[in-house]
């Protein structure tokens, strides 16, 4: 290993750049040049959202790359992600004029972790060419422990002990680390056993998983310090971005390469990150890892980047002003140089989510009128579960639109596997629907069974199912495998006979019971299975509004059949915690409301820590805006198929009255109550509320109280009002108007109860103090 170069006296720039600056610093603020040219002893740059800290870290290198302090094999510089790594060396290329090829130790984490296991194998018990496994790999090698201790993966999942094992390396335990207490929540204290037997089985095998990475890389450190030496040696200067990010695995073996040489701490470590932006603590990143580097690295200093080129002086106001009730955070203040105050954060209260949607739809058009590209829009959701009514309603309107961090709704698994249990119990000859659910949860069934019904079905040329039911009474497959397809021809012909007495949307539910798909995705401990057993609600939900199962598919055909629009200008739809590092002129943020935003799961599992990082998913959400930020509240929510009234989140009342305008839609039919007028926010006060005083919000107060009279109080078409009251003044055949649903013809009275069917509508049941003649 070459020696590594002596060290250079401190300060700003070397001589030959003094009397000509540069021409990688131009246009860097004072704060960015002082983190640029800080390059020795550790550094923390806590960098807001929007100023530059990507620019940062890639001048910082090409400064030091410039100035000959280090060569570009003695730099270790960190990253998250493979296109975050790819993007790096392509600025410090345009940077420096040169190719940054010479630079092995930029990457992520993982792939710098497998890097230096590879060259060290035989001392962590592997040789150099070991494999990585995949998930899938991993179920598969659990699943053999799990047989051969006789524990019943039906109880004890194999992907629940993944998970829970996946947890433990991202903390960096190794299996004597782990304690009884860890152990014990799997398979009656076997857990910390077969976590050994899992790593001596790797070791066999020449294997190692993703978590192996960093934990067999910081077993080598520590139980080899010669090797550790070395590498202070070899890294004259670390670097790190997203450190807010890092968990407790990334950060012990960043601490011990990172580690004083010589009893004095002069490591020239610097890491760049935002402690408001840490939003990954559902997969074990740890905000403390950032709260406490002065304390880890004595001496360290901290420079803020506070200078945000990206948003108004009205959006980032609100941002800061929220993000300032969280207490684990160092604290810095966002000053815009967009040079504009610019629009104020307009809050909207809606009727329910479809009038979400609606008004959202409605606002899109009128920005794109106005010459807005849909490019420059996003709509940014806390639950992927809220994708499918704007996707609806943008294919209703001919918007396009992309969904960007996963597919669209009626794409993810989770739906199409439903989708096929339904369409096999409408249609029995849908082969495609058959095949995608046979196995689907696990039956037992392998590829010769299903072979054998294939070859079966194509001879006698009758469906899939058919075949199924000739061969459950034939020889040959085996007893097991034909009482697995009688029970499951059993469970398709009994959903088919209820479909004619129960409503379609509460068969579908009792199709995901009783099938066990439901509980497949319960017992299914990985981050993403909570979201999708809320899409799966969803998608019940939305069937209510069809008249029976065929409509509901038919549509269903239709939507999935529309061009997607992802090659033009389309508007984004994702996830708040996709969103990080994008930017927006206009963003809407639906669906602000308690136990949605801040999500209840969050509280109830992690309690204050769950409110900071959904505080901070605000934050996010409002600084991805350069010039609007839209939030929107629906009062009501249909909850398990009931609907909910639902409580404005706590964080709207954390806005500053200043930079907020709360408008009233004037919708005639939201909020409503038994009285006939509307009932919302403006009515009465509680401690979920702010007591604005903004224009905005008195003219919204004025507009409230000055309603008069009746209002609507069905939802979809459900009578919330129970009267029984005189005869109705309306007669059979009537045309009538009704302020939510339109013009439609009476078909029934009942007291005051009227059925109408709607024009656009279709047949609803209201109380006709609520419709006029038309």
């Amino acid at each position: 290993m070459s020696a590594a170069p002596p060290h250079r006296p401190q300060g700003p720039i070397t001589s030959q750049f003094a009397a000509r600056e540069p021409a990688y610093l131009a246009g860097l603020n004072a704060e960015q040049r002082e983190a640029v040219q800080t390059t020795e002893g550790p550094l923390l740059v806590l960098a807001g959202a929007g100023t530059g800290k990507t620019r940062v870290l890639t001048t910082r290198i090409a400064h030091i790359l410039a100035t000959r302090k280090a060569r570009g094999n003695q730099i270790l510089a960190v990253t998250f992600t493979n296109k975050a790594a790819r993007e790096m060396k392509e600025r410090i290329g345009k940077l420096v004029g040169a190719s940054v090829e010479g630079m092995p130790w930029l990457g992520t984490f993982h792939s710098i972790g497998a890097r230096l296991i590879r060259r060290h194998a035989e001392l962590v018990g592997l040789r150099p060419d070991f494999t990585i496994l995949d998930t899938d790999d991993q179920i598969r090698l659990i699943k053999q422990l799990l047989a051969a201790e006789n524990i019943d993966e039906k109880r004890w999942p194999a992907r629940q002990f993944a998970s829970m094992m996946d947890g433990w390396k991202n903390r960096g335990l190794l299996p004597k680390d782990i304690s009884p207490a860890d152990a014990g929540f799997f398979a009656n204290g076997k857990g910390q056993k077969i976590y050994k037997d899992y790593q001596a089985r790797l070791k066999t095998l020449n294997a190692a998983d993703f978590g192996d990475l960093l934990l067999e890389g910081i077993r080598l450190f520590k139980e080899n310090p010669e090797v550790l030496a070395q590498y202070h040696d070899r890294f004259r200067y670390m670097l790190v971005d997203e450190y807010q990010d890092s968990n407790t695995a990334q950060y012990m073996w960043l601490r011990l390469l990172a580690q004083s040489r010589d009893g004095i701490n002069s490591s020239n470590i610097c890491v760049v990150g935002d402690d408001d932006q840490s939003i990954y603590g559902w997969r074990g990143a740890e905000v403390d890892n950032i709260l406490r580097f002065e304390k880890d690295f004595p001496g360290a200093r901290m420079i803020k980047l506070e200078r945000n080129y990206r948003s108004t002086s009205n959006i980032l106001s609100a941002a800061s002003h929220l993000i300032a009730n969280n207490e684990s955070r160092l604290g810095k203040t966002l000053q815009t140089d967009v040079g504009e105050e610019g629009e104020k954060l307009s809050v909207t209260s809606v009727w329910d989510s479809e009038e979400e949607a609606r008004q959202i739809g409605e606002e899109i058009e009128q920005f794109q009128r106005q010459g807005d590209p849909l490019d420059d829009m996003a709509i940014l959701v806390r639950a992927s579960f809220q994708m499918r009514e704007f996707e609806e309603r943008f294919i209703t309107l001919g918007l396009n639109y992309r969904v960007i961090g996963g597919p669209r709704f009626y794409e993810r698994k989770e739906i199409r596997d439903a989708l096929a249990y339904l369409r096999i119990v409408a249609q029995p000859a849908d082969d495609l629907a058959l095949e995608r659910i046979v196995n689907t949860p696990k039956r037992g069934l392998g590829d010769a069974t299903l072979q054998i019904v294939h070859d079966t079905a194509r001879a006698a040329q009758i469906p899939l199912l058919a075949a199924i039911r000739e061969l459950t009474e034939t020889e040959e497959l085996k007893p097991k495998q034909r009482s697995t397809f009688r029970g499951l021809v059993r469970q398709i012909d009994d959903w088919a006979d209820r479909l004619r007495t129960i409503p379609h949307h509460e068969l579908a539910e009792q199709i995901l019971d009783e099938s066990g798909y439901t509980a497949m995705w319960q017992n299914d401990k990985s981050a993403d299975a909570p979201g999708r057993l809320e899409n799966l609600k969803e998608l019940i939900r939305s069937m209510e509004e069809f008249e029976n199962l065929g409509g509901f598919l038919e549509h269903i055909a239709l939507v999935m059949d529309r061009d997607s629009g992802e090659g033009g200008d389309a508007v984004s739809i994702m996830t708040l915690h996709s969103a990080k590092g994008l930017e927006f002129n206009t963003v809407f943020l639906p669906g602000w409301e308690e136990g949605l935003f801040p999500h209840q799961r969050a509280l109830d599992e992690s309690g204050l820590a769950g409110l900071e990082e959904e505080r901070r998913l605000a934050y996010v959400g409002i600084t991805r805006a350069r010039k609007r930020c839209r939030i929107s509240l629906a009062q009501n929510r249909r909850i398990h198929g009931l609907w909910q009234s639902a409580i404005p989140s706590r964080f709207l009342d954390e806005l500053p009255a200043q930079v907020v305008e709360v408008t009233d839609t004037g919708s005639s039919y939201g909020g409503y109550t038994y009285g006939g007028r509307a009932t919302t926010r403006f009515d009465n006060r509680d401690p979920f509320e702010s007591v604005y005083e903004t224009p905005g919000w008195q003219r919204a107060q004025r507009q409230q109280s000055a309603r008069k009279g009746p209002g609507p109080v069905t939802i979809d078409g459900d009578l919330v009002a129970r009267s029984s009251g005189p005869s109705a003044a309306y007669g059979v055949g009537e045309r009538v108007f009704h302020l939510k649903f339109g013009y439609g013809m009476v078909t029934a009275a009942e007291g005051n109860k009227l059925s109408i069917d709607f024009e656009k509508a279709g047949p609803k049941k209201v109380l006709d103090s609520f419709v006029k003649r038309g």
